[in-house]
């Protein structure tokens, strides 16, 4: 990056095996884990492709130009890496009195009989390709899209949050203990 009177530019390498094209403002990647595609619409900024690379540059030279510039590129990043490995959050089912029982419907993720409760707790997974499974006090969610498995894996975290009890006390919930790049 050359900063020296000139616009700022923001590269980004383009692996073997990753196809990179862009349809308007849809940026679309496609590799071996899958096709993810991202609307930068809203986003000011210019990309041209040269071979093998991608070229950002601002829509102007102030700091908050310069700094949107990081933002793509760690988009992009993202979504090459998602392609090309997929990201993998574990999340772990914790008690004390009550037993947990997690089950995956459809897509969403119902977490039964929490603190007693009769009604069940649920939360949405969020984009087409992201797996959810649950294998004994485990939940593993995997996916290329880093945003849809961080959301994911956020909704069921959120979904047992604790109400109206001392939080050092009351430990029983799902919490998020791991989060990898790739898929097994």
């Amino acid at each position: 990056m050359s900063t020296k009177g000139k616009k700022t530019l923001g590269e980004i390498n383009i692996p073997e095996g990753t196809e990179v094209t862009k349809e308007g403002n849809i940026l679309i990647v496609k590799g071996k884990k899958g096709k993810l595609q991202k609307d930068f619409t809203k986003i000011p900024t210019t990309m041209v492709f040269e071979e093998g690379k991608i070229i950002i540059k601002p829509p102007g030279k102030r700091k908050k130009d310069l700094a949107l510039i990081n933002t793509v590129r760690s988009i992009i990043n993202n979504m090459i890496i998602g392609v090309e490995n997929g990201f993998t959050y574990k999340l772990k089912i914790v008690f004390s009195h009550f037993p947990i029982s997690v089950k995956v419907k459809d897509n969403q993720v119902i977490v039964d009989n929490y603190f007693g409760e009769r009604s069940s707790r649920i939360s949405r997974i969020v984009g087409d390709s992201t797996n959810v499974t649950v294998s004994g006090d485990d939940i593993i969610v995997k996916g290329p899209n880093l945003e849809a498995v961080s959301q994911t894996a956020s909704n069921i975290e959120s979904s047992t949050k604790i109400k109206n009890k001392d939080l050092r006390v009351f430990l029983d919930g799902v919490y998020v203990y791991s989060k990898e790049k790739g898929m097994e």
